[in-house]
């Protein structure tokens, strides 16, 4: 090599030096890197799950459930999936799939460097980024793995693929694809969206066809036909010209493909909402004839009806959503990297970086485009650019600012979910907060509605079969059912009142220094037994379970359907300590709507075969017998009219009847300490329902959180639905209870010798509670 100039040595020399310390790092920080992956792929290695999901694959076979009036709501819980076999998927459809997705599918090994190349240097220009997953990877990743873009994700997808490439042949591997994969409108799998999209087998799919279905599994949401037509257009186009690129059609074919019309389906109903009863009818189902029943093209109608089902579901989410609003912030659901482009670019860059992200009818999903402390723009996942302003951003505007934590921070790639609020667009969360409903039909025990929880496809957990919670003062009217039977009427004068340590009656407890009173915490001195429960009094139940004593009153109460083991054998019993479902909780009201009588829930009316021969139908109830009562006629009426008072003012649910404008409504809230639950149970003399408020793992709802403030408007949104046209019923009054003055009585207790009062003595001051202990008054013989 020549050397420069004598003048220039020095400077050359120190260029060499430079040069080799850049080398040096360079060489450094690829050999730490390496060593830095082979050490993660060490760690994640053992971690990874088997492969039994793809090497024995079974699909989800459409099980079909329907509600009573003939609406799908799920086939095998929420999915539309036909299983098809590689060799009968047509060639054109494989090819069209294959030229967009992963053109390299056949050369590859699970991995493809040269796509991974050709991204990198994509992404680097600044332009719109690219993915370089094959065919191999996304199997790995709907199968196995999260959404969420971690490394450890993308390394385990990687090291899946490497298994999977392995273990399984190219043919089998697309097979799993093809599906598997989520093509949009509950569509699982490419016969199952050909069916949706365009009502035909895939064997009977055009060019046009094939290639518009092959455009959907980049981004479902965003370039689907049924939604926008124009983008699904787009895609379909840019679909077709790499089939004829890799020489899949002609250009003749190609011409005419884009040429062709298509009749796209559109949906011919609201969805209805009814994950969790699916799930429940898949689980009987299968329970009733086996695993294989998934496979042998059962049809299941259930006892709901899908205006009232959805009715139940909106009701829930409306609540759970106005509450979340309370909440503070809690920062973006994640941060992807927005390329800064403009118009269309930004437009498809902004729906690729949502793509693995689950979009919601309610709160939707979306990314933030521009930021400011003035607006925020913002994209859906469907491609839709939304502006937000003024009250769209009151939950945010501390997360707008220059400082904000970064955890908190709104800047451009933040990940949020956006509400349609009455003035608007405006930026929500995704609730914390869970809740449940059911309804029954008291004489049948039909089920009409529920809902097990916010959100099925985050958490199938089921809260209405499955989530014990402390009942509060919803198990109230069964402790008042109890001390009817020993002749405490409606009208019996109770002291709401303190009670003294010495009366609590428990050494354990009085030691503790326990000390119960009322939730707004005053008290209302002697009041009767029917203003007790109106007002939810707690030192009113107190006194009452004294009065009968814990084991006549957990006897009594476990008459209900209540669990004994559940019960706690203390005065905590009063306020509702105890542990109930929701369902639980709504068959014990509907005893009480029913005049006394048990009924047995059930939610599947028939279930017939492939053929359409019915195969199971549950027997219908026999006429109720004259001493079929679980308790008497007399009991139930006098609970209800007491229960009709909660809702009518000075009621703790007086919202009810204010709302509903009807006077045959019954209930009761309830709300455990701190606001740890928020219960209404109630009924209709056609339909019974329970609402439930709280988190999975308890904690309280807030300071002014109540059965009133959150379960109660879930109850009276869904009987606004269930009792539309519905006249008023007036119950008829059963032998063995008489009016006296203003208020019912047992007939032998109609002229006295019932018990007239509890826990009352003269008071030693007019201006102050009486504290007295409860007193023991003993009931005469009737």
């Amino acid at each position: 090599m020549k050397l420069p100039p004598p003048t220039h040595r020095g400077r050359w020399q120190a260029v060499r030096t430079t040069g080799k310390i850049v080398f040096g790092l360079v060489l450094a920080t690829a050999l730490a890197a390496m060593l830095a992956l082979g050490m993660a792929v060490a760690r994640l290695w053992p971690d990874l799950p088997p492969l039994d999901k793809v090497t024995h694959y079974e699909p989800q076979q459409p099980l079909v459930v329907y509600t009573a009036d003939g609406v799908q709501i799920g086939q095998f819980g929420a999915e539309r999936r036909q299983f098809v076999p590689i060799a009968d998927i047509p060639a054109m459809l494989q090819g069209a799939v294959l030229a967009i997705e992963d053109t390299r599918f056949e050369q590859h090994f699970g991995i493809d460097p040269l796509g991974i190349a050709r991204a990198l240097l994509a992404n680097l220009g600044g332009g719109m980024r690219q993915g370089a997953s094959t065919i191999t990877q996304q199997v790995a990743r709907n199968f196995f793995l999260s959404p969420s873009k971690t490394l450890e994700r993308k390394l385990k997808e990687a090291l899946l693929a490497l298994q999977i490439e392995r273990s399984l042949s190219k043919a089998q591997i697309l097979e799993l694809y093809m599906n598997q994969i989520y093509l949009g409108q509950r569509a699982y799998g490419f016969a199952a969206a050909a069916q949706v999209y365009f009502d035909k087998p895939l064997s009977a799919l055009s060019i046009a066809e094939s290639a518009m279905l092959a455009g959907l599994p980049q981004n479902p949401s965003y370039a689907n036909p049924v939604t926008n037509i124009d983008r699904a257009h787009a895609r379909q186009a840019l679909v077709l010209a790499r089939m004829e690129k890799v020489g899949l059609i002609t250009p003749d074919e190609h011409a005419a493909a884009l040429a062709e019309t298509m009749a796209i389906q559109l949906p011919t109903h609201t969805e209805v909402h009814a994950e969790y009863l699916a799930e429940m009818v898949r689980q009987a189902v299968v329970a009733r004839f086996g695993e294989t029943a998934n496979t042998q093209g059962y049809k299941v109608y259930t006892t709901v009806r899908a205006a009232e089902q959805q009715a139940a579901y909106a009701a829930l989410r409306a609540t759970v959503m106005d509450h979340e609003r309370h909440q503070p912030w809690r920062g973006p659901e994640a941060h992807e990297a927005l390329p800064f482009l403009r118009g269309a670019e930004l437009e498809r860059a902004a729906a690729q970086a949502l793509r693995d992200h689950q979009d919601d009818t309610d709160l939707r999903l979306a990314i933030v485009t521009e930021y400011g402390q003035r607006g925020v723009t913002a994209q859906l996942a469907t491609g839709e650019t939304i502006q937000l302003t003024g009250a769209g951003l009151a939950l945010v505007r501390a997360a707008l600012l220059p400082d904000a934590p970064e955890e908190l921070a709104i800047r451009r790639g933040a990940v949020v979910r956006l509400e349609r609020r009455d003035f608007g667009w405006a930026i929500g969360q995704w609730p914390q907060v869970q809740a449940a409903f059911v309804a029954l039909e008291p004489g049948s025990g039909r089920m009409q509605a529920l809902v097990g929880g916010f959100d099925f496809t985050r958490s199938p957990f089921n809260r209405a079969t499955q989530a014990w919670r402390q009942a509060g003062s919803s198990i109230k009217p069964f402790l008042y059912s109890a001390a009817l039977e020993q002749g405490v009427m409606p009208d019996t004068l109770v002291n709401d009142a303190p009670l003294l340590p010495a009366s609590v009656g428990d050494t354990e407890t009085a030691a503790t220094g326990w000390q119960p009173r009322n939730a707004d915490g005053r008290f209302d001195g002697p009041i009767t037994v029917r203003q007790g429960l109106a007002r939810s009094r707690n030192l009113v139940s107190l006194r009452l379970l004294q009065q009968i004593g814990q084991r006549s009153a957990r006897d009594w109460i476990s008459r209900f359907g209540f669990d004994p083991a559940r019960l706690p054998d203390d005065l905590t019993l009063a306020l509702g300590s105890g542990s109930t479902t929701p369902l639980q909780l709504a068959q014990a009201y509907a005893l009480l709507a029913n005049g006394g009588r048990d009924t047995t829930p059930v939610f599947i009316d028939r279930i017939t075969n492939a053929q359409g021969m019915v195969v199971f139908q549950p027997p219908r109830l026999p006429p109720h017998e004259a001493d079929s009562h679980v308790i008497p006629a007399r009991n139930a009426f006098l609970v209800n009219s007491m229960l009709q008072d909660v809702t009518r003012t000075g009621g703790t649910a007086a919202l009810a009847q204010r709302t509903l404008q009807r006077n045959d409504l019954y209930g009761k809230t309830g709300t455990t300490n701190d606001a740890v639950d928020a219960w209404f149970a109630g009924f209709h003399p056609s339909v019974v329902a329970v609402a439930w408020v709280g988190f999975d793992e308890p904690r309280s709802l807030g300071e002014l959180a109540s059965g009133s403030a959150l379960a109660l408007p879930i109850w009276i949104s869904f009987m606004d639905k269930a009792l539309a046209g519905l006249p008023e019923t007036i119950p008829a009054v059963p032998d063995g209870v008489v009016r006296v003055g203003e208020d019912w009585r047992y007939t032998e207790w109609a002229q006295g010798g019932h018990v007239e009062q509890i826990g009352i003595k003269p008071p030693t001051a007019a201006s102050e509670p009486q504290t007295e202990p409860a007193t023991s008054v003993a009931m005469p013989a009737p």
